[in-house]
């Protein structure tokens, strides 16, 4: 039996993995990769490499066994994820894994914004396979915000049309922490967990956090979805996923990416990364 983490070379798949060596011997881990030379270094710190790829059904066959815990990172493509998911769930049932889990959206069901469709789609995917499951939904990972710093340092603003909605977000390492604990734990077969932040925050409040640590006037410049549409692709964000993007900040407008449950803090055993730590390392690093 090992634990597998697929799409492990990605952002929150090396995380995972990072949190799975402190208590998990390399030899119990399994990495579901497309590229084996990206995961060289995975490889080199004794992690078994299944090469696979969400879009050849064909090469999922021997990327799990009978037994494996397995976590199903969602992928990144917007509008392929269905197909995709539905090919690793079925890889997944086929071998027999003892329990899947997955990432989804905070809110599951009831998430009714564009981003949070395909989730909902795979969570029941997986219902409807019998297979041993944990769903990880997460919440907005902070890193959405810092990650895109540049610009607000260079114009001074955040630019959204979220209003006063608020956002309980987390690291990336917070929601790594939780899959590791679900894959490596008992007693989470058959649990759906949503995962945030301890603390909502406001763009106002994110602004102010973004000028304290960068010694800058930063303002929050609110504005009507279509002329946030229009900027981001101005920018150079593809219209389509600009369009999603936009639905997000209504999403958060209206409460749907604030909820604080402290599922996550439980998981991983301790308050989840404040705000204004991860804004200052980010400042720090431009």
């Amino acid at each position: 039996m090992s634990i597998v983490v697929t799409g492990a070379t990605g952002e929150l798949g090396r995380l995972v993995i990072d949190q799975l060596l402190t208590t998990t011997p390399a030899d119990g881990i399994a990495a579901v990769v497309r590229d084996k030379e990206k995961a060289a270094g995975l490889a080199a710190r004794g992690v078994e490499l299944r090469i696979a790829d969400y879009d050849r059904p064909e090469t999922l066959t021997g990327a799990f066994r009978a037994g494996d815990r397995a976590l199903l990172i969602s992928g990144s493509e917007v509008g392929s994820r269905v197909r995709q998911h539905t090919a690793v769930i079925d890889a997944a049932k086929a071998a027999g894994v003892a329990q899947l889990a997955y990432t989804g959206v905070l809110g599951g069901p009831d998430a009714d914004f564009l981003l949070a469709a395909e989730h909902k789609v795979t969570e029941q995917l997986i219902l409807d396979s019998g297979l041993p499951y944990t769903f990880l939904r997460n919440g907005w990972y902070t890193e959405n915000y810092t990650a895109n710093l540049a610009p607000v340092l260079a114009h001074g603003a955040v630019a959204a049309n979220a209003g006063d909605g608020r956002v309980a977000s987390a690291t990336r390492a917070d929601y790594a922490a939780a899959a590791a604990a679900v894959l490596t734990g008992e007693g989470h077969l058959g649990k759906a967990y949503e995962l945030s932040g301890d603390v909502a925050w406001s763009l106002t409040e994110y602004a102010a956090e973004v000028a304290k640590a960068s010694g800058k006037e930063i303002a929050h410049n609110d504005m009507p979805a279509a002329a946030h549409q229009e900027i981001l692709v101005g920018a150079g964000v593809p219209a389509d996923f600009a369009a999603i993007l936009v639905d997000v900040d209504e999403a958060i407008r209206r409460g749907l990416l604030a909820g604080t449950s402290g599922d996550l803090a439980r998981l991983i055993g301790r308050p989840t990364t404040p705000l204004a730590e991860t804004v200052a390392a980010a400042v720090a690093a431009q």
